[in-house]
């Protein structure tokens, strides 16, 4: 008389051996095993993959050209999606379509890189500078920066220089009315920030904002904040949101330009899925 357990491992083997599958119609196939079988990918044993598969990682549109130029064919079935908030872009070579489904795990992705000029300019917008700080800065920067008063252009040093030479003016006045059946007073406190110089309140940067982009012209307004011992500088950049979205824009046509007569482009994220 065969145990329990016995018989059940002889079914066991036996379904395993038999390899059962089912499948459903329009859909998935599926394999009868016993809960104790495991699977194993013999794949890394064989002298070649059974297909390629990858995921490329650049900052360089060059290279990213290049890869894609290289590595596209009508049969990889490839879609590109274009991430503009991000200044990013991902080709997927084996995504396929509605009617052959790729398995979508070998791709590319391009992520543009911040120069480092433009790094530099959003390390310190909006941040309160002291005269010394912003005056630095503008040293670091120079060969970017062009400076005016109102519609009076001014030289850098000498826009470099007025800010170093600021100086705090404070004056009070107060007010004293007496009638018959009542009094008023009021002070009034001004604190002035000025320069010995010619101060700049506009300040234009000119640099390429990522690798592979055209230059672009970026206005600095600058304000003072008084109300302190020492005042604090600050630069605001006008128009901020429609030129950065002129960046995603241009990055999307150059992407066109590049690989778009290769590649599908769509202009969002994707993920596969489950």
């Amino acid at each position: 008389m065969l145990q329990k357990d016995t018989l059940q491992l002889i079914l066991a083997n036996a379904l395993a051996a038999a390899g059962q599958q089912i499948t459903i119609a329009d859909g998935a196939t599926l394999a009868v095993l016993p809960e104790a079988v495991k699977l194993n990918n013999l794949e890394p044993y064989q002298p070649g993959r059974n297909r390629f598969r990858g995921a490329l990682t650049t900052h360089s549109i060059t290279d990213f050209t290049k890869y894609v130029s290289a590595h596209t064919s009508e049969t990889q079935r490839p879609a590109g999606f274009v991430d503009q908030d991000q200044m990013s872009a991902t080709i997927i070579f084996n995504l396929g379509n509605d009617e052959v489904p790729g398995h979508g795990d070998d791709s590319a992705t391009l992520t543009l890189k911040q120069t480092a000029a433009y790094a530099g300019l959003l390390a310190i917008l909006g941040r309160g500078l002291s005269q010394q700080a912003l005056a630095e800065w503008l040293e670091d920067w120079m060969p970017h920066l062009v400076a005016s008063s109102g519609d009076d252009s001014i030289g850098m040093p000498a826009a470099i220089n007025a800010v170093r030479r600021m100086s705090i003016k404070a004056s009070s006045q107060r007010d004293s009315v007496v009638g018959d059946f009542a009094a008023s007073r009021s002070a009034m406190d001004e604190i002035e920030a000025r320069s010995l110089d010619t101060l700049p309140t506009t300040f234009v940067f000119t640099t390429a904002p990522f690798d592979g982009l055209s230059a672009a012209s970026i206005t600095l307004r600058l304000s003072v904040i008084t109300g302190r011992d020492e005042p604090l500088l600050k630069l605001r950049w006008v128009g901020e949101e429609a030129q950065r979205e002129e960046f995603a824009k241009e990055f999307k046509d150059v992407l066109e330009q590049q690989v778009g007569g290769l590649v599908p482009l769509t202009i969002g994220t994707f993920n596969l899925g489950k």
